[in-house]
């Protein structure tokens, strides 16, 4: 049987930082192995094992493509897994914008669509935000005893 608990399991995954870097690049559109070496300044065994521990966890998946001239090469692209970690990058960046800043102030910040600004919440079911203070973490039956 394998961990119990989800964020134990989550940090199987994502628990490098170099891991969350390669998220945050392919979130803005890197996809090629040499173009996030570049952005990233990563050497290549740690980018092929965080990429390779990615597309097995299903959060990349690997895209064949050729360039006239060259061999195959590989883009990797986010699955939906991938795209649900903009959430848990959000709340890091803000943690960070709060906890460890800047001098210069936040390089990048958050915002929807239309532009406006957002912030990382617990949210209800009725989609209302729920301050930090009322959110506990209550175990279930599903707790190993």
């Amino acid at each position: 049987m394998g961990n119990t608990c989800s964020i134990a399991r989550s940090l199987e995954v994502l628990g490098e930082k170099w891991t969350f870097l390669v998220i945050r690049d392919a979130l803005s559109g890197v996809t090629r192995f040499a173009d996030f070496r570049a952005s990233l300044g990563i050497a290549p065994d740690i980018l092929t094992a965080r990429l390779g521990t990615l597309v097995e966890a299903g959060v990349l998946e690997k895209v064949p493509y050729q360039e006239p001239g060259s061999r195959q090469r590989y883009e990797y692209h986010l699955t939906a897994a991938g795209r649900e970690v903009k959430v848990v990058l959000g709340a890091l960046q803000q943690w960070g914008d709060s906890h460890r800043p800047y001098e210069n102030g936040p390089t990048v910040v958050r915002r929807s669509g239309d532009g406006r600004a957002l912030a990382v919440a617990f949210v209800d079911d009725e989609e209302r935000a729920v301050p930090l203070t009322d959110v506990r973490f209550e175990r279930t039956a599903a707790y190993p005893r």
